[in-house]
């Protein structure tokens, strides 16, 4: 079962890449915007994706310029946001990218969905990427062969780890400037 887990996950990681390397990019760019300017920059993360925010803000390497988010925090054009969310149909998720888009503040969302006119979400986001993620990824040990790993967190974190990089890269030039 582990080789299964650790071929799909490699799999899904690889799809992820190859689709959306671009769009990490330009997630990764758009943060900095926040940091070379006078903005903040915010995870806005639902369901279980919150698990990004808390490692983005208290992990080993914590997320540079990243502050907390609440529905009660003051954004400003300045500061940049990323929404977390596995559902496209997440009200809460909609309602922010709404407010969003509504202030002219620059944000981007990481989702399941791909990115399409019937997307709302993909709509109104300045950049947008999908986790790939298309369903359970390991078949169930019975007859029924029932899929039971949805690997939301881990195509998250990934995603979230390579916005990064990109991220601490062209905060560095910049320091160097």
């Amino acid at each position: 079962m582990s080789k299964i887990l650790s071929t799909q996950m490699s799999g899904l990681f690889q799809r992820i890449i190859q689709s959306e390397e671009e769009a990490i990019e330009e997630t990764s760019r758009l943060l900095a915007q926040a940091s070379i300017g006078q903005g903040n920059i915010y995870f806005a993360c639902f369901d279980e994706l919150q698990a990004i925010e808390t490692n983005a803000l208290h992990g080993a390497e914590p997320f540079i310029n990243l502050k907390s988010w609440s529905t009660t925090t003051p954004l400003t054009e300045a500061d940049r946001v990323c929404i977390f969310t596995t559902k496209n149909e997440n009200p809460e998720a909609l309602n922010l990218a709404k407010k969003l888009y509504e202030n002219f503040i620059p944000f981007s969302v990481v989702s399941n969905e791909p990115k399409s006119e019937s997307n709302e979400l993909s709509e109104l986001a300045y950049t947008y990427i999908s986790m790939k993620v298309r369903g359970g990824i390991l078949p169930h040990p019975t007859k029924l062969g029932e899929r039971v790993l949805i690997p939301n967190l881990m195509a998250g974190l990934f995603i979230y780890e390579a916005i990064k990089l990109n991220y601490d890269e062209m905060i560095s030039d910049d320091d160097e400037l």
